[in-house]
């Protein structure tokens, strides 16, 4: 089977990166007590201001993306403001290639490292990004989110 890349994605992918989002981001809702940021993000304005990326996978059953990132580019870093995997890609290595994306696209645009935060309660994301080579940095309530901030800093 052939992989996908990682591309920007355009105005006809802001369903599918709603519905990824939605998907990737729904099981966190009862656990942490709000929705989390990403599920209320303006698709279509980040889509257009270039900031989502997004990866398609053969043999998930799914026509267009499974997987995307929004990314914020910063004087000093690059923000990883989301990542997301539909439920149906798990398993699958997308999320790895986002995440190789990332380090990839700070290295294309000069920036030494990637910051990123998740909420407290997602312990499976706490587990992942420490493999990842991310760093903890702090952890800060943010008005009704419990977050954990990281960093990687790019060789």
């Amino acid at each position: 089977m052939e992989r996908q890349s990682v591309r920007p994605a355009v105005a006809s992918d802001v369903p599918a990166v709603r519905a990824v989002t939605d998907a990737a981001y729904r099981p966190y809702v009862a656990r942490i007590g709000v929705v989390p940021q990403p599920m209320e993000a303006d698709h279509a304005a980040n889509v257009a201001a270039g900031k989502v990326f997004v990866t398609d996978e053969p043999g998930t059953g799914r026509a267009g993306p499974v997987g995307l990132v929004v990314l914020e580019v910063r004087a000093d870093h690059l923000f990883l403001d989301s990542i997301a995997v539909h439920p149906d890609a798990h398993g699958r290595g997308v999320g790895r290639r986002l995440l190789r994306f990332v380090d990839a696209h700070a290295r294309a645009l000069g920036l030494p490292e990637v910051r990123l935060c998740t909420n407290a309660m997602m312990w499976e994301n706490r587990q992942i990004y420490p493999k990842y080579g991310y760093d903890v940095v702090e952890r800060r309530v943010d008005g009704p989110y419990d977050r954990v901030h990281y960093r990687k800093r790019l060789s």
